[in-house]
């Protein structure tokens, strides 16, 4: 399975085609817009996001959920976004997917979708615009975010969003006015999370920083050595 600027494709294991989607109208806007697709936990779904607003198809953004195995639509959820592109993150126990719509310089809005065997497809929006969704807990039990504007990052309880707790860039001991907390990390495991911290040296080389978060308590539980230039080379299974 996998998206185009103009369509989403659906494959067998042995690489058959199964069906094809195309967005319409067909847009020739080349830059700017990247759509994105995820397949449920339970393989019965695919949900498809599309930038339509910076496609240039003459509306607004669209979270459409197909039929895995025939294509059919299933739901359609008309968005009040106008993004480049987006990331799906799949809920491992309850089957509901994240979705992280990313605006540019306007912020990012996060929606969850659920759906299930014999229920329509429900869409949540959450009440920001400025935090851009890093991880999901290996339980599903809460999920990460980070400021937008890079000043903190925050631990929200699964599905409501409330926030558990925040963390700004002085409580790892740097000065917001030249450090950040980096758009990457996540759970290492159940209880501890990775936030990278970045800035520059005074010779003005780029550093990395990386610290354990107990998410039981909120508390930092020291540094964290990796062996990696690229804050996102930094993956997680």
């Amino acid at each position: 399975m996998y998206s185009t600027l103009n369509g989403v494709v659906c494959l067998t294991r042995a690489g058959d085609l199964m069906w094809a989607s195309d967005f319409e109208p067909h847009s020739d806007v080349r830059h700017g817009h990247r759509p994105g697709c995820a397949l449920s936990l339970d393989g019965r779904t695919v949900w498809v996001y599309r930038p339509d607003a910076m496609a240039g198809r003459g509306g607004g953004d669209q979270w459409v959920v197909h039929d895995a195995d025939s294509g059919v639509d299933v739901a359609r959820r008309e968005l009040e976004t106008v993004g480049h592109g987006a990331f799906h993150h799949l809920h491992p126990v309850d089957g509901s997917i994240y979705i992280d719509i990313g605006e540019g310089q306007d912020g990012s809005v996060i929606l969850r979708g659920t759906s299930g065997a014999d229920s329509e497809p429900e869409f949540v929006t959450y009440p920001w615009q400025d935090r851009c969704l890093i991880d999901l807990a290996p339980s599903g039990h809460q999920f990460m975010t980070v400021d937008h504007g890079q000043a903190d990052v925050a631990f929200h309880d699964h599905p409501n969003g409330d926030v558990l707790f925040t963390l700004p860039v002085e409580a790892f001991g740097y000065d917001p006015e030249d450090s950040f907390v980096e758009w990457s990390g996540g759970y290492l495991t159940e209880d501890t999370a990775i936030v990278t911290l970045g800035g520059e040296s005074q010779d003005e080389e780029e550093r990395f920083r990386y610290h354990l978060v107990d998410v039981r308590t909120g508390t930092l539980s020291g540094e964290f050595t990796v062996e990696a230039s690229n804050p996102y080379d930094l993956g997680f299974v």
